[in-house]
């Protein structure tokens, strides 16, 4: 059944009620507030999700992922349902989901965003995805140690076989089994190489927070930028392209869904990138 308009009303109300208190830290107020709103208007998925952060405030993680749970429910593309359900999830050892879950809400997140809730998902989910990096490459690397120890255990083996068979020509036999244990350790070192961490290439990085792009944006003259520090610049009074030099309003930037693809591309084969210093 729709709430009556008064219902509808009052509910908003006690919505705007709850974010003062939240604002003032009354985190049980703002709870109150929002379930009182709930009670009035129960589809409306904001009041779910704002009740998620107070309770994420006081550390009900429980509570947080019900009420995100039924706030993605009523809207799918609900943010801060996306976001906190994430958090929620990975606080109780879920990190694979919780990981998807920061992921779609980083991926959801629109043109009208604030620069601190892109930085804000990012850096959760970046420190979720390096975790998950270092435990898979440690394992990785055992592995491959494993395994290159017993692939030259075994090549020594048969180059002990290989001299006593070729009697007179031992140095040219030692110089052949140094020539095939230097390609196997070149083998392994290349196999290994994605789990060593290098620099990330330029051309994913933001020539003003000099950071990997989490949020890229294209500028009329076709310079990348991360969305958060091209706007700073622009708000500080500087309406120019900080390379150009031309003349730059907010409204010309575009998203840069190319560059967000690579940086995509490349922290899916190098999740050392994703460790934030």
């Amino acid at each position: 059944m729709r709430p009556t308009s008064n219902a509808a009303v009052l509910a908003e109300q006690l919505k705007e009620d709850g974010n003062l208190c939240f604002k003032k830290q009354r985190f049980g107020a703002a709870i109150d507030a929002y379930t009182e709103a709930i009670t009035l208007c129960p589809n409306v998925a904001v009041y779910w999700s704002n009740r998620a952060v107070c309770h994420r405030k006081r550390g009900d993680w429980k509570r947080v992922e019900e009420d995100c749970r039924r706030a993605i429910a009523l809207d799918h593309h609900s943010l801060k349902g996306h976001y906190l359900l994430g958090l929620a999830l990975v606080h109780r050892g879920e990190n694979a989901e919780g990981i998807k879950k920061l992921q779609r809400a980083l991926d959801q997140i629109g043109v009208h965003a604030s620069g601190n809730m892109v930085e804000e998902i990012w850096q959760e989910l970046a420190r979720q995805k390096y975790l998950c990096w270092e435990y898979e490459s440690t394992h990785r690397f055992w592995k491959l140690q494993c395994l290159k120890q017993a692939c030259e255990t075994a090549l020594k083996e048969k180059h002990l076989r290989d001299a006593f068979q070729k009697e007179g020509f031992i140095d040219e036999t030692a110089h052949s089994d140094e020539m095939q244990l230097q390609a196997l350790g070149q083998v392994f070192a290349k196999a290994a190489e994605d789990l060593t961490p290098s620099e990330v290439p330029d051309y994913l990085c933001c020539k003003i927070t000099l950071e990997i792009f989490r949020d890229p944006v294209i500028t009329p003259s076709g310079i990348t930028y991360e969305r958060s520090g091209i706007l700073n610049h622009l708000n500080s009074g500087r309406h120019f392209d900080p390379v150009t030099r031309t003349p730059l309003l907010p409204s010309q930037l575009v998203p840069n869904l190319a560059i967000k693809e690579a940086v995509k591309d490349f922290l899916d084969k190098h999740g050392w990138a994703y460790k934030m210093d």
